[in-house]
């Protein structure tokens, strides 16, 4: 399969936990995982810092197979 998925570009998550969801492509990462906005969430938890003196729980998103999402634009089409 050729990888068709690029940055800024809007997918649809197709298999997994998250199907369904759409959201942009915010980052390719090698060699086969990418990252969805608000899609796959997690909590990280940051230390205290001079810029962040409270610290406390961040929610990232985490990279899913590329594999596992498909373009938007070919998933409307193939809907209808």
């Amino acid at each position: 399969m050729a990888k068709t998925i690029k940055r800024e570009q809007e997918v649809v998550v197709i298999a997994g936990a998250h199907k369904g969801k759409r959201g942009k492509v915010l980052e390719v990462k090698a060699p086969e995982k990418i990252l969805v906005e608000g899609v796959n969430l997690i909590t990280k938890y940051e230390r205290k810092t001079q810029e962040n003196p409270e610290g406390g729980s961040v929610q990232r998103e985490a990279p899913i197979h590329y594999s596992n999402v498909m373009p938007a634009e070919k998933y409307d089409a193939k809907s209808k």
